[in-house]
């Protein structure tokens, strides 16, 4: 069966994004332009990480290539909307790839679809990027072929801002408990560092 790319290069917007209620959310990067929405699921550690790679690719792509980051996202570009609707999944990402491409000054990130024997969280850098490449396997292009994929081109400000509202969409679900690091429920959960005790 034929793959899918799902190309943005660039989108007129991307966004991570969640359906439902603190506790019982699903997450989402969605891109949408030339009058099409693509919208796949993910972890939400999977959306945590992403954004600190993409911090750190933008930090390192400003020492070795000499790109001009913005400190923080300009307002015009912040996007606090929710997510485009319907929001219907193409497909649950396995694999995240990220990239910094020299000679348009862009980064390129690529979500691919889970295969039977995807870890439930990855995330791979480009060899030629500047990040280090997290999963020292370098055959795992081989296998992704069959596999869907949404891949995006985004400038250094529209990074930026993604990395932003990643974060604030992270940061939006329930607290973490201080002594176990579970998300706490407003009635308290039962805290293994309390011998299943309520707190």
């Amino acid at each position: 069966m034929t793959h899918q790319v799902h190309a943005f290069e660039p989108p007129e917007r991307f966004v991570a994004g969640t359906v439902g209620e603190p506790g019982d959310r699903t997450f989402f990067l969605q891109a949408r332009g030339g009058g099409r929405v693509v919208s796949v699921s993910l972890e939400k550690v999977q959306v945590s990480l992403l954004a600190e790679k993409l911090e750190e690719l933008l930090v390192e792509a400003s020492k070795r290539f000499g790109v001009d980051l913005p400190e923080t996202s300009p307002l015009v570009v912040n996007d606090n909307e929710p997510l485009d609707n319907p929001v219907d999944e193409e497909f649950r990402v396995g694999t995240l790839g990220l990239a910094f491409d020299v000679d348009t000054s862009t980064v390129v990130i690529e979500a691919i679809e889970a295969g039977e024997a995807d870890p439930e969280v990855e995330l791979v850098e480009d060899e030629d990027g500047p990040v280090d490449d997290d999963d020292d396997d370098e055959d795992d292009d081989e296998p992704d072929d069959d596999l869907d994929r949404l891949r995006v081109r985004l400038t250094p400000e529209a990074t930026r801002a993604f990395i932003d509202r990643a974060r604030r969409v992270v940061n939006a679900g329930r607290p973490p408990c201080p002594l176990c690091g579970q998300p706490l429920d407003p009635a308290g959960h039962l805290c293994p560092r309390h011998n299943g005790y309520h707190r």
